[in-house]
């Protein structure tokens, strides 16, 4: 940057939430996703406040201001936590921070699996790193926003939500290696079809629920099959023959977790294929073949989400829907006739407010470019 932000002159950032089309769960057992990055997002605006260590962040959307001493970071709870984390991972790889001030904002629907803690996270990263000229790459940033989540949060989180944030493409999906973090981009050409999220109004916190035990009964898994198979150094390496052959041996729980894993990275590059030959009704099966495997295998959704699920695949127009997102709430994702969007849409919000009592949300995903200087 030639000149550092001013009062009158501060550094604004755009830092988008994320769908992931296929591929839940799999980044932490160094599998395929396949993300993209939307139009919903949270916006910065950064300055420098000339203190050596005092901080200030407001959350124009919370209604809350959080003042961090940068000599003073420990986890507290709540969202300052991410807050922390980031800036702690910065001062570990840069010690090059001083005091600033930053106002933020989302319109990204919290709790809804669009990973909004990633685009906080990568926003802040991003952000300071060009105010304070510290020279960190974009890898670097994915990295430290990934580690600040699990040694502040608290949770075990994959790569695939930071590496989106950070590196997505408007109108392209990004499929993701997230053994080497090889990528490529895929375009989001879905013919005459729309993606819809519906929003179940169910919060997840993913800190507090199963998502860890996920985690670590991935590592069971693979702790039980290198008794055997000592090649197998984590789920990427295991394959089909390798759970039939300890079907008797390997617990019922773990075995329904691998298989789901291996199951998933399947359908990710098939999703690929699909994608790309325009097969759109192909893409919907592997959807709804997710839905099944994260409900019945993975076990990380919610009665909420199911019913979402089932009422729009009722639809003619509706190709394929899943749940999105960690899981234990959030939103479906359904791919559906770009005619057929606001019928859907109607009739799946109708269904669920009789059942429950309360809106499903909805929001028509528009692909985006990810985290950015905006004027």
């Amino acid at each position: 940057m030639k000149d550092s932000p001013s009062h009158n002159n501060p550094l604004k950032v755009a830092a988008p939430g994320r769908n992931n089309l296929i591929g839940e769960h799999t980044d932490y057992n160094e599998g395929f996703v396949l993300p993209a990055t939307i139009d919903q997002q949270i916006s910065f605006a950064f300055e420098k406040n000339g203190s050596p260590n005092r901080c200030r962040i407001t959350s124009t959307s919370l209604g809350k201001v959080m003042r961090a001493d940068l000599d003073l970071l420990r986890p507290t709870g709540g969202w300052e936590n991410y807050i922390s984390g980031v800036l702690a991972e910065l001062l570990k790889r840069s010690g090059k921070l001083e005091g600033f001030d930053v106002d933020f904002k989302s319109d990204i629907p919290p709790g809804a699996g669009l990973s909004s803690s990633a685009a906080l996270e990568c926003g802040l990263a991003f952000g300071l790193n060009l105010l304070f000229e510290l020279g960190l790459s974009p890898l670097e940033l994915i990295r430290l926003s990934q580690e600040a989540e699990h040694h502040f949060v608290g949770t075990q989180c994959g790569i695939m939500d930071q590496f989106a944030c950070v590196m997505g493409r408007k109108n392209h999906f990004i499929l993701l290696d997230c053994r080497d973090l090889h990528h490529r981009y895929i375009p989001a050409d879905l013919g005459d079809c729309s993606l819809l999220l519906m929003g179940s109004g169910v919060k997840h916190t993913l800190a507090e629920s199963a998502y860890n035990d996920r985690r670590a009964e991935c590592r069971r898994g693979v702790a039980l099959l290198q008794q055997t198979f000592p090649e197998i150094h984590s789920l990427r390496d295991a394959t089909a023959e390798h759970l039939n052959a300890l079907e008797d041996s390997l617990p019922s729980i773990i075995r329904k977790r691998c298989r789901y894993v291996l199951e998933e990275n399947a359908r990710v590059l098939k999703a690929v294929q699909a994608l790309e030959n325009r097969d759109m009704v192909g893409l919907g099966t592997l959807l709804s073949e997710s839905h099944r495997g994260l409900r019945d295998d993975y076990q990380v959704s919610c009665p909420e989400v199911d019913f979402l699920v089932d009422t729009a695949l009722s639809y003619p127009g509706v190709l394929g829907a899943r749940i999105m997102g960690g899981g234990f709430g959030g939103c479906s994702l359904n791919l559906v006739r770009s005619e057929a969007v606001e019928s859907v849409q109607a009739g799946v919000r109708e269904a669920y407010r009789d059942s429950f009592g309360k809106e499903a949300e909805p929001l028509e995903v528009r692909i985006s470019d990810g985290v950015r200087v905006c004027s």
